[in-house]
């Protein structure tokens, strides 16, 4: 019978819960358990799709085309389990799916409350897919408090009455603030942060202490004494050089040992954790380094770009180098001297990214990475600007642009290489879409398949001729500028199944330049890189190692 387990947070935001899930993911499953991790975000928006990535960091995309939150992107790095879209449920969606019965009559006029319309509509969500697995590990957004995710804790605070002895087990994740000045722990954050748990009906079985140094047995006992855990529960989360320390770090710390004790479990085996020591080997202890410049629309948030940053992380472990990234604002590129604020990087990435603002210093990053021989990669956004800028310095059409920066109220005169999706094959169904349809969960979303064209780079990258890649756009490069394209010399080396859609792009006579439309880094692993940011930290190393 599968096991649930909550996670909460409390004091602040951002303590970690998604990581911390993740790795209590990973060390359950390195003990041979099964798991299925959930997030539950008390937002009103229905998922994050619509969000500003200043807001919110960036879009996760799942196999099945869901907009979810980044703390899906921790969860498949961790443990490797693909997410799917039941594996992510915000208020909105709640809210939406229940006022949606009432106007069907499935309520048969009932008055609709928050107890017990909505709060069943969150645990049907949360019971969802339990029959396959071990453990249903679920994270609740915010902090205990908020309003908002009010909801949430009824509903979990329902279940763990509904479930079984020992089928539900609850953590809480909360902060112990050092004061340096009189070099003291303080616990009383904590204190009161279980204390307006409790007020809710919710008492935590586990509390994970987020602090910069050891914590003291005192305090541990303080915190077991007023916050009614036994002292062995009180498991600290210490300040890390790496997140892949963290599940060695929580192993340490005894995390998976007192979740198997609380639901009275005895381990199947104990943890196979090599894979966890190989990778924090190779992350603490590289033969080399690279500088890869980003070049982006929101670097002031690394968050709104984090599996960018993570999947370069993993290309850097494949090669055992440390990958430095500096972000750099593609705005700033626009006006500022390109070779002045790019030399001295072995590599440049361009990532994705929605609107024009910025697009032209993309363009001239992109102009200094292939005039220069500087290794490239262009992801999504990147790709289209990359295949601007042939069109335009290599291919002679000048007012080269994309549709969607040409609109109505600009009046701007392009040649529109990129345009807006008009139709795609999902499956067997044809996908149509206009311009003036709804922003939210209307672009091409989820895994599909793209053929490499033989003798290739990309097709040497990756090993065969077939991959299935996840995509999140709403314009596409068009089909028709192929030809002319490669005859300067550019390949269209990937196409869409149907032989539609251009999904990578790539300069045969230069060291390493390759664009795609989809978005590799949501498919890195740290136990397995994805091979184009293997490929491409191996390119700036070779770069870096003739400097």
């Amino acid at each position: 019978m599968t096991k649930f387990i909550f996670i909460t947070g409390g004091v602040v935001s951002s303590l970690g819960k998604g990581l911390t899930s993740a790795s209590l993911g990973a060390l359950l499953i390195s003990r041979g358990y099964s798991v299925r991790l959930k997030k539950l975000d008390p937002y009103l928006n229905v998922d994050p799709g619509t969000m500003s990535p200043f807001e919110h960091g960036e879009v996760y995309v799942t196999d099945d085309g869901a907009e979810t939150d980044l703390d899906l992107g921790h969860y498949e790095r961790f443990t490797g389990v693909a997410a799917k879209a039941s594996d992510s449920v915000s208020s909105g969606k709640i809210y939406s799916s229940v006022l949606e019965k009432e106007r069907k009559g499935d309520y048969l006029g009932k008055t609709i409350q928050v107890i017990p319309h909505v709060t069943d509509e969150i645990k049907k969500f949360i019971n969802q897919g339990d029959d396959k697995i071990d453990f249903m590990l679920c994270e609740i957004g915010g902090t205990v408090g908020d309003i908002e995710g009010l909801p949430f804790f009824e509903a979990i605070r329902q279940l763990g009455q509904e479930k079984d002895n020992n089928g539900c087990l609850f953590i809480h994740l909360t902060l112990l603030p050092y004061i340096k000045a009189s070099g003291e722990l303080k616990t009383k954050p904590t204190q009161h942060s279980v204390k307006e748990l409790r007020s809710i009906g919710l008492t935590p079985d586990i509390l994970i202490c987020r602090t910069e140094i050891e914590i003291p047995e005192k305090e541990k006992e303080k915190l077991a004494l007023f916050c009614n855990v036994k002292p062995k529960n009180v498991i600290p989360a210490i300040d890390l050089r790496s997140i892949y320390e963290a599940p060695l770090s929580f192993h340490q710390s005894g995390l998976d040992t007192a979740v198997l004790n609380v639901l009275d479990i005895k381990p199947l085996d104990d943890p196979n954790l090599s894979l966890w020591k190989d990778v924090k080997r190779r992350i603490i202890s590289p033969e080399g380094e690279v500088r890869i410049a980003i070049v982006g629309k929101y670097t002031q948030l690394e968050d709104a770009y984090k599996s960018i940053s993570e999947a370069l992380t993993h290309g850097g472990m494949a090669n055992k180098t440390k990958v430095i990234k500096k972000w750099l604002d593609s705005e700033d590129l626009e006006s500022g001297n390109v070779e002045r604020i790019l030399e001295g990087y072995d590599a440049i990435l361009v990532p994705g990214g929605f609107g024009e603002r910025g697009t032209e210093g993309m363009i001239r990053a992109i102009n200094f990475a292939r005039t220069k021989s500087v290794p490239f990669l262009g992801i999504c956004l990147g790709m289209q600007m990359a295949v601007i800028e042939a069109s335009r310095n290599l291919a002679g059409i000048s007012d080269a642009g994309s549709e969607e920066f040409s609109n109505e109220l600009n009046k701007k005169t392009i040649t529109p290489v990129v345009y807006h999706l008009k139709k795609w094959l999902e499956g067997n169904r044809l996908v149509t879409r206009k311009l003036t349809d709804k922003k939210g969960g209307t672009m091409r979303l989820g895994a599909y398949d793209a053929v490499l064209k033989e003798g290739s780079k990309v097709r040497k990258v990756y090993g065969t001729n077939k991959i299935c890649e996840r995509h999140r756009h709403r314009y596409e490069v068009d089909i028709k500028y192929k030809k002319v394209l490669e005859e300067f010399g550019s390949v269209f080396s990937g196409l869409s199944q149907d032989g539609m859609l251009p999904e990578i792009f790539e300069i045969p006579s230069h060291p390493w330049f390759i664009g795609v439309q989809f978005h590799p880094e949501l498919k890195s692993r740290p136990f397995a890189p994805h091979p184009l940011f293997s490929a491409f930290v191996k390119a700036a190393l070779s770069q870096s190692r003739l400097v």
